[in-house]
């Protein structure tokens, strides 16, 4: 296993959360970081015990329930109370490599020293972690404020022996892996429950995790449609940079210079053309795609700050000798942001499904439906069918969560964000946006085929090669599903 990751109050960027998704990677407090949170448990408990002064769910109740004062030998009961009552989650269970970025980010939020947590508790965290003990979390449950509340909630009840888990290939009783690792249930302390079910970390994690999936395929995007360009035999005009210039957006003008280098010395690209122009799907790639690449710039930049940043209620600044209760685990935000990159990246898929559609039309040369006998053969009449299906389920997903709000807990809660259907709903996305454009991938390749002998650049033609090691070329009807599914497959194990 390489070096710990060290977690404490310093900054966690995109670079880092890549690192810490490729697991195993250890995970450790600093001494810095522990010595800030035992300090401030140690502060929470001083004031506990030197005063009748009320503490939101410190003392009392949660939610509606905020002004019933709870006696001093309940505390503990209280926090333990909140997780098994909060544990309401529904749905799909969370993806593992989800839930690893949950643990994670949670951690780090819990490190800063401002949610009174005892050390032990951050501890088995870590432990959980670098252990792959990973709590069964449900899809459904979050209204993405207070917190995201019952998916954390399921993160947490293994904490205290409840729950289950997946470990070691099994999904088990919490209590039973504990049993297997030694480990002792916690007594979880005031605050504690509250602090851990508090925060953003579900719709933290599954925004980290589309990012990580958008940067991916916003490259797959562009290699692919610099394929198509050539399938298509597209004028180059489109790709210069003096265009680019005058419209200087950065996405755009490094789309066209990231295609133009992909296509540089291809004997395809520099022939002469018969057509002056070519249709938007290929003329304004650089557009759309490069407008999908500054919203992607935007939305990482604010999970970045969201995941350096205290998401639990209230926050405990035992310097300053203050508790304040405010709204930092309202996830606005963040499913403003998730509504605007899942909106981004279905572009891309979108613009990719009409490229596959001009790609079989019989046009510029290439036969209907890019098969030898049209007619007697379907060809590539029916994948196009199946992105425009995808594409079409992607516009009805991208309907905003971010603009629907709920009241809860007797009207106390009665705004809240709806970031984690955002979450969860992007995910959605992101996972067709990857099938559509495996679709053009197959379909490009195809279409290439017929522009030989000419090739196209060696970037394309290393590709095509090693795509063709896995799919060969279509001569005649087949079942194309199982070419389909090795084009996404190909998308998830080749780097571009």
């Amino acid at each position: 296993m390489s070096q710990p990751f060290l977690i404490d109050d310093s900054h966690t960027g995109f670079e880092d959360i890549k690192k810490l998704s490729n697991h195993p990677v250890s995970l450790q407090v600093t001494p810095a970081a522990i010595q800030k949170i035992a300090d401030c448990r140690n502060y929470l408990d001083k004031k506990m015990n030197n005063g009748d002064e009320l503490f939101y769910g410190i003392n009392t109740g949660f939610g509606y329930l905020q002004n019933v004062k709870i006696d001093a030998h309940q505390l503990e009961e209280l926090q333990s109370n909140l997780l098994k009552s909060h544990a309401c989650g529904m749905g799909e269970e969370v993806p593992q490599e989800i839930v690893r970025l949950m643990l994670v980010l949670k951690i780090k939020s819990l490190s800063y020293g401002h949610s009174g947590v005892q050390v032990a508790t951050v501890q088995r965290l870590v432990d959980m972690y670098n252990n792959d003990v990973l709590p069964v979390i449900y899809t459904q449950g979050s209204l993405g404020a207070s917190g995201d509340l019952a998916p954390l909630s399921h993160l947490s009840l293994p904490l205290i022996g409840l729950g289950e888990v997946n470990y070691a290939g099994n999904r088990m009783k919490a209590a039973d892996v504990w049993k297997k690792l030694g480990w002792e249930p916690l007594h979880l302390q005031s605050k504690e429950g509250l602090a851990l079910i508090n925060g953003t970390q579900f719709m933290s994690a599954y925004g980290m995790y589309n990012l990580l999936q958008s940067e991916r395929l916003l490259n797959w995007a562009g290699m692919i449609a610099a394929i198509s360009f050539d399938a298509f035999d597209c004028v180059a005009s489109p790709l210069h940079e003096k265009i680019h210039s005058v419209r200087s957006h950065k996405g755009q003008v490094d789309t066209a210079k990231k295609i133009t280098d992909l296509l540089s010395g291809s004997a395809i690209l520099a022939q002469k053309k018969s057509q002056v122009q070519d249709p938007y799907s290929f003329r304004c790639v650089p557009q759309v795609h490069g407008a999908t690449k500054d919203t992607f710039d935007y939305v990482q930049s604010v999970f970045i700050k969201e995941i350096n940043s205290v998401t639990d209620n209230p926050n405990i600044f035992p310097e300053e000798d203050i508790i304040v209760s405010g709204g930092n685990f309202h996830g606005q935000p963040l499913a403003l942001v998730l509504d605007f990159l899942s909106i981004a990246m279905s572009e891309l898929a979108n613009i990719s499904e009409r490229r596959t559609y001009q790609l079989i039309s019989g046009q510029h040369g290439l036969p209907l439906f890019l098969i030898k006998q049209p007619g007697l053969h379907s060809g590539f009449m029916i994948p196009q069918y199946t992105a425009a299906g995808i594409v079409s389920e992607n516009k009805q997903l991208c309907t905003p969560s971010s603009v629907d709000s709920i009241s809860s807990s007797n009207n106390q809660e009665d705004h809240v964000s709806m970031g984690a259907n955002a979450a969860t709903k992007c995910k959605r996305v992101i996972d067709n946006v990857e099938k559509v454009l495996a679709i053009e991938l197959l379909t490009a390749v195809q279409a290439l085929e017929f522009r030989r002998p000419l090739k196209s650049s060696v970037v394309v033609e290393e590709l095509v090669t090693a795509f063709r090691k896995e799919v060969p070329f279509n001569e005649a009807d087949r079942i194309l599903r199982e070419d389909m599914m090795k084009a996404v497959d190909f998308i998830r194990s080749y780097t571009v």
